[in-house]
Parts: structure tokens; C-alpha cells; sequence
């Protein structure tokens, strides 16, 4: 079958991050409407090779897609509407935005575009720590975003929040989550800061000038998170990830469960027929390529049996629920035990899984060490 999924990549910002290693740039003097004619012309050269099927889910990220102008969001989506007509009737429809730039006209275009499911990239409400990582929003941004989509109809929300950034406590996550939780979303993502090369904090950091929460310090904020949400009636579905029942990302869950997915856009990747590819980064190249009639692909691979089980593993156990054995022999053709037994024994002796016979799980001490168990997993297939 082909994808049920479809994630589009929209390279603007109004800023860069000072951590953000994602394809974006400042969207200033960009291309943009050239950039949204060669996207959906590479929606078009796609989906001519690979003819979709029902669409049950669909993710516009960044960058911010909400820099876009009401006319080019419009256009955008009119363009995912028109290469992918069939759609599910409880279809998930996310764009991700970063608060202050969700304006009334803007909300009401990817309402009647088909979008009802809203990511705002909050991060912290500390004013100063906003500002610290190059945020441009504040925190009565946030509030007022919320707001606002509320208003237009959208009830399906998610935050975005971070920890173990540059001067944060233990206290200042407290006050993020107490002030996060006031607006009631359906939907938390909770992530560790990471610093990554080629970032502003990269080169900080590597002058020893970025002074970063201990590694206590960081697994206690984590450990907050947990405890608080789950208090406030949020569940745990995946490592990083709390949702109200109903509300889990089935966009993030196609990943997890390591199915394929359309990919479109610079730095986009996409998973289809069994091969992974990444396109381009440059937004110039992007739309010259497009122009030739060429895919702007920059590498892809055909996914060997052997490392599609792994990451069917790693991405799996990233959820809460764990592994399934009877969904690992119905994909593979083969017993869960028979591949990775000696490592499942070892993590499970450890306290790092938790197998009940059906499923294999992160045990509560798996999942402060989850990176040692998904490491486990590579290089050790045995078919």
C-alpha cells in the first residue's frame, strides 16, 4: 500500500533558533512563492509514481509554516487537497506554529483548509529564557495564541515545551508547567535541550560559554514533567510525549511504528515503497531542481530487512506500549525472540525492559537510560 501519511516542510522563520539545527532560514528576501511552486510540483511528480490512498494524516512543519501570508497558506493547502483527495474521516491535520504568529485571518484560512489540529512551539514561559534561546515570542504570546485558536475552532492542541536549557531550574519547569497547564491543551511534548553543531549554542558551548543545568538537575526536571502531567490527568504514550486520552500525535505514531510516509519540501524525508530519502536543504537548488523536472532528492537507500527490524525496535520502544511479538511476526515473518532474544534477555535482567509475554516495554528505570536500550538494539539482528 502506499502511505497514509504526509509530511510537508515549510523552511521559514521569522528568527533562527539559537539551537535549532532544522532546515530553516529567516524568511526574509526568500523565494517564497517560488518555493511553493516547486512544492507542489514535487507533490505532483509523486504522487504520479506513487498514487496515494486514503490520507489519514497530514504535518506541515518548519521552520514556522505559520510566516506564510493567508493567501500562501491558502494556496499551500488548496495544493495538499488537490494531489491528495482522498482523505479518512478522522483525519489528523497538524501545522505547527510558533505563538504570536497565528493571526485571525491566518486561523481561518487552515480551518476552512482542513487543518484542526494546531502545534505551538512554546518552549518556556520565562520571559528571559525566551530570550535567552532566541526566542521572539512571549509568554502572553502563547496565552493569546491559544486563545485565539480556540475562537476559530480549533480544540485540538499541543505545546511544545523544553528543558535543561541555559540558566533553567527545577523551579522554573514548575512554573512553565503550572502556567502551560492553565491553557488546558490536549497535548504536551516535553523535550531535552540538545545542543547540536553548526548552532549558535554549538559554538558557545564548545568556548565553554554556555552554562547548562547539571545532568542531575536535567533528569529531576524530566522526572517533574512526568510526575505533573501524569497528575494532571496527561498519559505518557511516548518517551517525549503526553496527551489527554484521544489526543495522541498519529502523525508522531507513524513514525514510531515504523511506517512509511510522503515527504515533501527542502530537508524533508520520506519513507515509500521501502526505500528512505532526504531531500535537499537549499531552497535555491530546491526549486531548480524542481524546474528541471527532477526530483530533489539528495540520498536515498533501500531499507534491508535486517535494519528495518532495528528500527522497528527503537522507534517502537519509544512508546509506552512497547513492542508488540505477534505485530513483529506478522511484519517480518519471523519470531521477535528468534532475532533479538540475547538482547531482550539482557536489557530485561538489567531493569531496562519489561517483558509480559506479549509486549516488550522501557521498564520506568528504561526510560531515564532510553538511549542505552535503543543502542542495544543496533547491529544485533540475527535472522
Amino acid at each position: 500500500m502506499p502511505p497514509r501519511a504526509v509530511y510537508i516542510h515549510i523552511p521559514f522563520c521569522s528568527n533562527k533558533c539559537h539551537y535549532c539545527d532544522f532546515t530553516a532560514y529567516v524568511v526574509n528576501g526568500q523565494p517564497v512563492d517560488d518555493y511553493l511552486d516547486a512544492l507542489e510540483r514535487e507533490m505532483e511528480l509523486t504522487v504520479r509514481d506513487v498514487p496515494p490512498d486514503e490520507i489519514r494524516t497530514v504535518f506541515i512543519g518548519g521552520g514556522t509554516p505559520t510566516v506564510l501570508t493567508p493567501r500562501q497558506m491558502e494556496r499551500l493547502l488548496k495544493a495538499v487537497a488537490r494531489h491528495f483527495p482522498r482523505w479518512s474521516e478522522e483525519r489528523e491535520f497538524t501545522v505547527e506554529a510558533n505563538p504570536g504568529t497565528t493571526g485571525t485571518e491566518l486561523l481561518k484560512v487552515m480551518k476552512a483548509g482542513g487543518v484542526n489540529r494546531i502545534s505551538f512551539g512554546a518552549q518556556t514561559f520565562r520571559p528571559d529564557l525566551l530570550s535567552r534561546i532566541g526566542r521572539i515570542h512571549g509568554k502572553e504570546d502563547i496565552i493569546r495564541s491559544v486563545e485565539s485558536a480556540r475562537k476559530e475552532g480549533f480544540d485540538n492542541l499541543s505545546l511544545d515545551l523544553m528543558f535543561g536549557l541555559p540558566g533553567q531550574t527545577v523551579s522554573d519547569m514548575e512554573q512553565t508547567l503550572e502556567e502551560a497547564l492553565a491553557l488546558d491543551p490536549g497535548h504536551f511534548s516535553c523535550y531535552s535541550l540538545k545542543i547540536e553543531e553548526g548552532t549558535l549554542f554549538h559554538h558557545l558551548h564548545e568556548r565553554g560559554q554556555l552554562a547548562l543545568p547539571e545532568e542531575e538537575e536535567e533528569v529531576e526536571m524530566y522526572r517533574l514533567i512526568i510526575e505533573v502531567l501524569r497528575r494532571n490527568g496527561y498519559r505518557q504514550y511516548e518517551v517525549s510525549n503526553f496527551a489527554r486520552p484521544g489526543r495522541e500525535s498519529r502523525h508522531n505514531s507513524v513514525y514510531w511504528k515504523n511506517e512509511e510516509y510522503y515527504g515533501f519540501g527542502t530537508g524533508a524525508h520520506g519513507y515509500v515503497g521501502g526505500v528512505r530519502h532526504a531531500n535537499i536543504k537549499g531552497v535555491g537548488e530546491y526549486i531548480r531542481l524542481i524546474r528541471e523536472g527532477k526530483r530533489p532528492v539528495a540520498e536515498s537507500f533501500f531499507v534491508e530487512k535486517e535494519e528495518d527490524m532495528e528500527n522497528f525496535m527503537i522507534l517502537g520502544l519509544r512508546m509506552l506500549d512497547g513492542v508488540c511479538r505477534i505485530r513483529f511476526e506478522q511484519r517480518y515473518g519471523l519470531k521477535l525472540d528468534r532475532v533479538f532474544g540475547p538482547v531482550i534477555r539482557r536489557l530485561t535482567e538489567t531493569g531496562l525492559l519489561h517483558d509480559d509475554g506479549d509486549r516488550i516495554r522501557l521498564t520506568d528505570r528504561g526510560l531515564f537510560l532510553g538511549n542505552e536500550v535503543f543502542a542495544a538494539f543496533l547491529g544485533n539482528a540475527e535472522i
